[in-house]
């Protein structure tokens, strides 16, 4: 059922406009979770969108509720503890700052292009 709820949530940003959503999945590298997801907004107000669009989607979908919800769209940054699905909704900025899918790196890209819209 993880990956179910990995596309709900990657189905999720991209119906909000989320922008370079990335999933990595991370089982043989940490005990921290199997995937993160991550994806930006443009501005604080379509961060804490996305972030609130994911957090609804999964609840309504699969009836699972974050473990805990960390940060403030206005620093920034918010993530979403699933235990086994970490999502991270940054603000462009923060994204470039932190490098988050610099430092996972080492994870398994999986392919999410089914899942988005194509833009035309």
């Amino acid at each position: 059922m993880t990956i179910d709820v990995v596309e709900t949530i990657v189905r999720s940003l991209d119906a909000k406009r989320a922008e370079d959503i990335n999933v990595l999945k991370v089982t043989d590298l940490t005990i921290l979770a199997d995937y993160f997801v991550i994806a930006d907004g443009t501005s604080v107000t379509q961060t804490k969108a996305l972030a609130d669009e994911v957090e609804y989607q999964v609840g309504r979908n699969y009836e699972i509720k974050p473990r805990s919800v960390q940060g403030e769209p206005g620093g920034g940054w918010v993530i979403l503890d699933y235990g086994d699905i970490i999502v991270h909704v940054f603000y462009k900025e923060q994204r470039d700052f932190y490098k988050l899918d610099k430092l996972w790196a080492d994870g398994e890209a999986i392919d999410i292009s089914a899942w988005i819209t194509k833009e035309n």
